[in-house]
């Protein structure tokens, strides 16, 4: 059996697995995510609409789901591994798969990858960011500002992040951008761009240093969670600015305070200094009962003082100035 049709045959066994509600939720654009919890309900996220039941899975079929991504991930799902992590080879959508004795049933997310971008212009039009928040955007992207977006699980960090790196790649298309990423999330259409992802052996810091050798433009990193934060901003500092990452925080000072703990694993010190004047815009993102917003846009300016000099465009602020 040749690797195309065994490959073939791995996927078809996979969408068997996957049951036709899965499946026709994985092809839908609006799908961010779907949900088996341990009692066998089943979720599904879709954008703008929130989380719905969609059905329930009995354990086996859970069971089986999980056990056909681990073949497909060249690795075995039991009791001694009962976390299998990685992409999906239908459409390179995030697996998170958990077996007992972690959970008492089986149980997995999957977060769909993004099949459409979505521009600021329609960040605005939805209210998810002001007219005034997306200038100072697109002012940084024009000057080669070095950007952070952060917020909290599911708040749209990376899909944001893709609409940032629209703009980059429409203000300055000749520019050659690296990116970086533990999964493939990023979408990126300028012509001269190299996608590098970490493996079990080769970790983000490795990559941030390789970049190094590979005459970049601009750096984008899909997330920064340890010590490679440090690598990242020295690399904006010295030469490369005009990049973006986005960080799991929950408010922009969250955020800053986010990177000083990411860069103390791999320093005596939290590197505020490095940190202020490595970053210059950082854009939160959070998802409330309504919907999604951008809670605020800050400028960076320096670390000085034992303090962050800032400015702040918030949308909570500018709201309460309309009414």
């Amino acid at each position: 059996m040749t690797a195309s049709s065994s490959r073939s045959r791995l996927i078809r066994k996979l969408r068997d697995a996957l049951g036709d509600v899965i499946c026709a939720a994985l092809e839908d654009a609006d799908v961010v995510e779907v949900m088996l919890n341990p009692d066998g309900r089943l979720f599904v996220e879709r954008l703008g609409e929130g989380i719905e039941a969609v059905g329930e899975l009995v354990p086996g079929a859970a069971e089986i789901i999980i056990g056909s991504v681990a073949h497909a991930l060249q690795t075995e799902a039991d009791e001694d591994r009962p976390i299998i992590s990685g992409e999906l080879p239908i459409g390179g959508h995030r697996f998170e798969g958990l077996l007992p004795p972690v959970v008492s049933a089986p149980s997995f997310t999957i977060r769909r990858r993004a099949s459409r971008l979505i521009p600021l212009a329609d960040y605005v039009s939805a209210g998810i960011m002001t007219k005034l928040q997306a200038s100072i955007v697109r002012q940084a992207v024009r000057d080669r500002l070095n950007i952070v977006v952060s917020g909290g699980t599911g708040s749209g960090k990376t899909t944001l992040a893709n609409a940032v790196i629209a703009e980059i790649v429409a203000d300055t298309p000749a520019h050659r951008l690296l990116i970086l990423e533990d999964t493939a999330e990023i979408q990126c259409a300028a012509e001269n761009a190299v996608a590098l992802h970490t493996s079990d052996t080769v970790d983000m810091a490795r990559l941030l240093k390789s970049t190094m050798r590979l005459r970049p433009d601009r750096i984008i990193v899909g997330e920064v969670r340890d010590g490679a934060a440090l690598t990242l901003l020295k690399a904006w500092n010295t030469g490369h600015p005009g990049g973006i990452t986005t960080i799991h925080a929950n408010s922009a000072h969250s955020a800053l305070r986010r990177l000083e703990q990411l860069t103390a694993e791999v320093s005596q010190q939290p590197m505020r200094e490095v940190i202020g004047e490595a970053v210059d815009l950082v854009i939160s993102i959070e998802r409330t009962a309504t919907g999604r917003r951008v809670r605020d846009v800050m400028r960076v300016h320096q670390y000085a003082g034992d303090r962050y000099e800032t400015d702040h465009h918030s949308q909570i602020d500018e709201d309460s100035h309309a009414a």
